[in-house]
C-alpha cells in the first residue's frame, strides 16, 4: 500500500496518471499519422515515437508499483494464471507499436496500440477483481461485483436500453468511419 496519508492523489495515481497520458499520446499520434500524410504525418509518427520511449518507462515502474501497492494482483496470477495472457497482449502491443512505427505501417501501429490499450485495461480489471473500487482500510469495505450489482429488475431494464443504445451507437460509428475513410487533407 502507499505510505502515508493517501487520498485521491498519491505518488501510485500520478504514476499511473502519466503512463496513461502518454498511452493516449502515442495512441492519438498513431491516428492522425494514418488519417494524413507528408509534414504532418512525419511528425506524428515521430511525436509517436518519442513518448513511446517514455511510455515503456513509465509502464515499466505501474506494473512493478502495482505488485506492491495492489496485493490482489499476485494472488489472482497465482490462482488464475491464464491472467498473465493479458499483460502479454499489453507487452506484445507496445513492443509492436515501435516496430510497425519504425516500418512506418500506420494501420498496423494503431491497431498494435489498441491491442496494449485493451491489455493494460484488462490487465487492471483481472488485477482487482472481484473488487470495483478497493478499500485502503478496511476490505469488508470494498465494493465489490458481488456487494455493488444492481437488482434483477433494474438488470433487466438496463438491457433493454442497452440493445437499441448499442445499435445507435454502432450506427453512429459506421458512419463517420465511411464519412472519414482514407487520407484526409
Amino acid at each position: 500500500m502507499p505510505a502515508g496519508q493517501v487520498g485521491a492523489i498519491d505518488w501510485y495515481t500520478l504514476l499511473v496518471g502519466i503512463a496513461a497520458v502518454l498511452t493516449l499520446a502515442v495512441h492519438g499520434s498513431l491516428w492522425i499519422a494514418l488519417k494524413t500524410c507528408g509534414d504532418l504525418q512525419e511528425r506524428a509518427r515521430s511525436f509517436a515515437a518519442r513518448c513511446w520511449n517514455g511510455l515503456v518507462g513509465s509502464m515499466l515502474l505501474v506494473t512493478a508499483s502495482s505488485f506492491a501497492v495492489q496485493p490482489n494482483l499476485s494472488r489472482q496470477l497465482r490462482t488464475q494464471p491464464w491472467g498473465a495472457v493479458c499483460i502479454l497482449l499489453a507487452m506484445a502491443g507496445i513492443v509492436a507499436e515501435r516496430v510497425l512505427i519504425r516500418r512506418r505501417q500506420d494501420l498496423a501501429a494503431f491497431l498494435a496500440s489498441g491491442l496494449s490499450i485493451a491489455g493494460m485495461l484488462a490487465s487492471a480489471a483481472f488485477g482487482v477483481f472481484p473488487n470495483l473500487l478497493p478499500s485502503n482500510t478496511m476490505p469488508r469495505f470494498s465494493l465489490t461485483v458481488y456487494n455493488a450489482a444492481a437488482g434483477a429488475y433494474g438488470l433487466s431494464v438496463a438491457l433493454y436500453w442497452f440493445l437499441p443504445g448499442m445499435a445507435l451507437a454502432i450506427g453512429y460509428f459506421a458512419f463517420i468511419y465511411r464519412r472519414f475513410a482514407g487520407k484526409q487533407a
